[in-house]
């Protein structure tokens, strides 16, 4: 038996600045330029269709206002969550292309409905060039969802993002593990006040892609099962500078293919999502059919001879309360979540995957790796201009 991929197309631009005032983000071309490459007949996968935006229009919003778009990013991502949700319910291991990273409140929302149905709690692997953790709390003023996207599902910010259903937070703080950030990301030190498990690129890099996927998976004993959200800014410019944020110090393609495998090599892995590839700046398609290859390699143990569909754990032990260092406030009281039926995914005893050896090939300790960083062609070095649209 082999566990069944189905692809979804979230091209949503909700989460983003537009680069220009007369122009929109190009990451909701994402999906179909994958498609165009044969994403999914090289995975073999079941066409779980798109899932259509609202229009994008930031209108007179300005600082202050809160989060761009809030009340259609709301709507997507209730959608969103309904189409996950059905795609897990058949057994199959979704793949969500994105579309900026908003697409991770909608992924969140799924979860957190399957860790009620199922008595567990649902963790995430973060994998994403930058932290994406601003929040009221540490930040003058909030604005693009695709540079807050982790501190909304782990509950900061407006409720009607933070909170939808009355489900806050979708992810707990101890039940996320961040990789792949820049050693000197802004919010690191957030990150670690709140409890949030990290491993930037130098530490990645010393214990190997491999070995730091396996680590993941050990920080999220307690859970069901966890989620994976993909940034393919997490990527070097110097190989991938097609996204709105392109920022130095990032890992190789080759890397990003070992870690996601080893995170994708258990039951236990219930989806990933892949978001932030702007084709506008591919126009000849080189950098997409590198992410394809990549997604392709990657995911080869979920259709591999053997694999499994996805299997949750027993529920952990409960989550400690926030630490003191955590100074944000307590979140108002919400509504109870409304009933969700049970999916169709079977709770199995704790013990070792039956699926996987545990070995992993990596590729050592090399800040680089033999080959591994390719220099991308003259003329294709990233535009300074775009850095930091999506977290300014």
């Amino acid at each position: 038996m082999m566990r069944r991929i189905a692809v979804l197309d979230a091209p949503t631009n909700l989460g983003l600045r537009p680069p220009t005032a007369s122009s929109v983000p190009g990451c909701g071309k994402a999906p179909g330029a994958l498609r165009d490459h044969g994403l999914l007949a090289r995975l073999r996968a079941r066409d779980a269709g798109c899932l259509t935006p609202p229009r994008y229009d930031p209108g007179d919003w300005r600082p202050g206002d809160g989060v761009c778009h809030a009340p259609e990013i709301s709507a997507y991502s209730l959608a969103l969550a309904d189409r996950i949700g059905a795609i897990i319910d058949r057994g199959e291991f979704p793949l969500v292309l994105g579309g900026d990273c908003s697409v991770l409140l909608g992924s969140g929302l799924a979860m957190h409905r399957l860790g009620e149905a199922v008595g567990g709690r649902i963790g995430l692997v973060f994998v994403d060039g930058h932290s994406d953790f601003r929040h009221p709390g540490n930040a003058s003023y909030v604005g693009a969802a695709a540079g807050e996207d982790l501190a909304l599902v782990t509950g900061r910010g407006q409720p009607d993002l933070a909170a939808i259903e009355g489900r806050r937070p979708y992810f707990r703080d101890i039940d996320v593990v961040v990789l792949g950030i820049r050693a000197q990301d802004e919010y690191r030190l957030d990150l670690q006040a709140a409890g949030i498990t990290t491993r930037p690129v130098p530490a990645l890099r010393a214990e190997g892609a491999a070995r730091t996927a396996q680590w993941a998976h050990e920080q999220l004993v307690d859970c069901a099962g966890y989620w994976v959200h993909i940034d393919v800014d997490v990527l070097d410019p110097a190989v991938m500078p097609a996204v709105d944020a392109p920022d130095p110090g990032g890992i190789a393609f080759a890397e990003l293919e070992i870690l996601l495998a080893g995170l994708v090599d258990t039951p236990h892995c219930l989806g990933v999502e892949l978001t932030v590839f702007d084709p506008d700046y591919d126009p000849d398609g080189a950098y997409a059919a590198e992410i394809v290859n990549t997604v392709v390699a990657g995911l080869a143990p979920v259709v591999a001879p053997g694999a499994v569909p996805p299997r949750l754990l027993p529920a952990g032990p409960v989550a400690p309360a926030p630490r003191a260092a955590d100074s944000r406030p307590a979140p108002e009281p919400l509504p109870a979540p409304a009933a969700v039926p049970a999916p169709a995914v079977a709770v199995e005893p704790i013990g070792p995957d039956p699926t996987s050896d545990g070995a992993v090939d990596d590729l050592g300790t090399d800040p680089l790796g033999p080959g591994l960083l390719r220099r991308a062609p003259a003329g294709d070095e990233p535009d300074p201009a775009r850095s930091g649209i999506d977290i300014a």
